[in-house]
């Protein structure tokens, strides 16, 4: 099973990314899939989640500009950014509980990250 994130790049202040990542392998349930973010020097931390439910939360400081989402499937989240900031600039990691058969407990998956650069 893997987790493969894309859509990172630069871009502007003011300007708007798409985050992308896939679940690939067998699998039976993926549970809440989140976005999370590590900026140089500082801890990873949650930006935004979505259960398989439809619950979201999402960082205080990425409220109204980010939206997170999944496909029909729930195999695949998304992250819009929008209004981005240089303070958003870090690698983002997609990760997901999944469980691989129905007599396993789910695990944390992670991405491999995609690089954001926010600058002018």
């Amino acid at each position: 099973v893997q987790l493969q994130a894309s859509g990172g790049g630069l871009v502007q202040p003011g300007g708007s990314l798409r985050l992308s990542c896939a679940a690939s392998g067998i699998i039976f349930r993926i549970g809440p899939m989140n976005w999370y973010r590590q900026a140089p020097g500082k801890q990873r931390e949650l930006v935004a989640g979505l259960t398989s439910s439809g619950t979201t939360a999402y960082a205080d400081s990425v409220k109204g500009r980010f939206t997170i989402s999944r496909d029909s499937a729930q195999r695949t989240v998304y992250l819009q950014m929008n209004n981005l900031k240089p303070e958003d600039t870090a690698v983002y990691y997609c990760h997901a509980e999944i469980r691989l058969t129905s007599s396993i407990n789910s695990r944390a998956y992670w991405g491999q990250g995609t690089l954001v650069t926010v600058s002018s």
